[in-house]
């Protein structure tokens, strides 16, 4: 067994029966501690999973994606966090550079260098790992000194807010977060109406020429720009998944517009 970093690893989970076993398996015998905040109303065996793997389980009420990941951190006691989601898996590559970094800081491990580290994640959609298009390289601030970062953003895009700055690992963070199309199809509906939620609140519209030319211009960036092509078929519905979620987002927002009562 390797020797344990004085790391917490902090998660927040729903209905994740049939990922979260690998993702705390990755790291159950190197980190110090886990906690896994889990919503009140999940009834699919993911806390009985998580215990077994050796996480400590929280039962909470959903309060958004932001508030759920800072009551998770809340509960870290070690030096180090490392915040993972259900789907993501910590490659081996990657394990062994954190440990040359841990390894590197010595004893002092709360004072000096940067408050929070980054690294690649690498999506697997449809049996292919991506990393071209928009969707690699997909940084992610995951690992950080406890007290010097907490989670922001909008619901649902969380983002780690850090007090410092962020140094850059380089191995992939695996990401299995489209076992199959139909659950990604199933997030766009709630994406875009969080888009359009904000977007009202800013008091903005979306205008015939974004109507027009964002969904086209996310597509060539990230097909052509960005190399998606070089990842088969799977590159290419990305991209144009991801021009149909933009063009959505708009339509959306210009209808939710026109149908908001004029003060």
């Amino acid at each position: 067994m390797p020797e344990r970093l004085p790391i917490s690893l902090c998660m927040i989970a729903g209905t994740e029966a049939g990922q979260i076993g690998d993702s705390l398996a990755a790291v159950a015998d190197w980190v110090a501690e886990m906690h896994v905040v889990i919503n009140d109303t999940v009834a699919d065996g993911t806390d009985e999973i998580a215990r077994r793997h050796g996480a400590t389980v929280h039962r909470e009420p959903w309060k958004g994606h932001v508030a759920q990941k800072n009551s998770a951190l809340n509960k870290a006691t070690q030096p180090w966090v490392l915040g993972l989601d259900a789907d993501e898996v910590v490659s081996a590559p990657l394990r062994e550079e954190i440990f040359q970094l841990f390894a590197g800081l010595g004893g002092d491990e709360l004072t000096g260098g940067p408050a929070a580290y980054s690294f690649p994640r690498c999506t697997m959609v449809c049996g292919r790992f991506l990393r071209h298009g928009d969707w690699y390289p997909d940084r992610q601030t995951r690992l950080w000194r406890r007290g010097r970062a907490k989670w922001a953003g909008e619901n649902p895009h969380d983002k780690l807010a850090v007090d410092g700055s962020i140094g850059r690992l380089r191995n992939d963070l695996l990401h299995y977060g489209v076992p199959e199309l139909n659950r990604q199809l199933a997030k766009i509906g709630p994406y875009t109406d969080d888009f359009v939620r904000q977007r009202l609140a800013r008091g903005q519209n979306a205008g015939g020429l974004a109507l027009l030319l964002r969904p086209w211009w996310t597509f060539i960036r990230g097909y052509f720009l960005r190399l998606g092509f070089l990842d088969g078929w799977q590159g290419y519905y990305v991209a144009r998944m991801n021009a149909f979620t933009t063009l959505t987002r708009y339509v959306k927002l210009r209808e939710a517009r026109r149908r908001k009562p004029s003060n």
